[in-house]
């Protein structure tokens, strides 16, 4: 997966049934553009969720899997179909070479200067800044002065209200989770209400010119 076609924004699949993800694929029809999708391996039935996803729907929707913690992990997902790679923590250089010797998008996890400046050293593609919610939107911008421009992604704490504050300082990519849609939604499997959640969240970052 080239990293030109990596959505902005990351839809977070954590404890979901396999139902409840398709529903969510099926309702991201026409966002495909604009969302990836995030299956965590701490999810029952993540790595059937990841094949199941594009047996039905192909190469429509790019499909990766996170809470990456290891090298077996990192096979297992690449192994069942996915495109990127998240994870809580810092990837060894091993996982990095193997998910880029199998086309992979890796995004390992930091905190300070010192670890993102680390893993770009590794090879990581993009460095998720993880928990956000421990920063402001604004530590972006800060370490992006000195670091010069880096691809980086907030996760952790990411909402419908502060999700602009991120991208306004310097973010590239945003991960969210169940803060996306309205939880009933969900549970009821509502692919309308669940198209309307994303509809309304494109429609603002196009206003402020986020999307194209």
């Amino acid at each position: 997966m080239d990293l030109k076609n990596y959505p902005k924004f990351t839809i977070i699949m954590r404890g979901y049934t396999q139902d409840q993800a398709m529903t969510i694929m099926e309702a991201m029809d026409g966002f495909e553009n604009d969302f990836g999708i995030e299956v965590t391996m701490n999810t029952e039935h993540c790595l059937d969720i990841i094949r199941d996803g594009y047996r039905k729907f192909g190469n429509k929707y790019q499909i990766g899997a996170g809470t990456v913690m290891d090298l077996e992990d990192t096979k297992k997902a690449i192994e069942a179909g996915a495109k990127f790679l998240l994870g809580p923590q810092a990837f060894t250089k091993e996982m990095i070479d193997y998910a880029h010797d199998h086309g992979v998008v890796t995004v390992p996890a930091a905190m300070t200067p010192t670890e993102v400046t680390e893993l770009f050293d590794k090879g990581a593609d993009i460095v998720k800044i993880f928990p956000a919610s421990t920063v402001r939107p604004d530590y972006f911008k800060a370490i992006q002065a000195p670091l010069g421009k880096l691809p980086l992604m907030a996760v952790g704490g990411v909402s419908l209200e502060n999700a602009g504050e991120f991208l306004d300082n310097e973010c590239d990519y945003l991960g969210m989770g169940s803060k996306l849609f309205n939880k009933e939604d969900i549970k009821n499997k509502n692919i309308e209400g669940l198209a309307n959640s994303l509809a309304t969240f494109v429609k603002d970052f196009k206003k402020r010119g986020a999307l194209v």
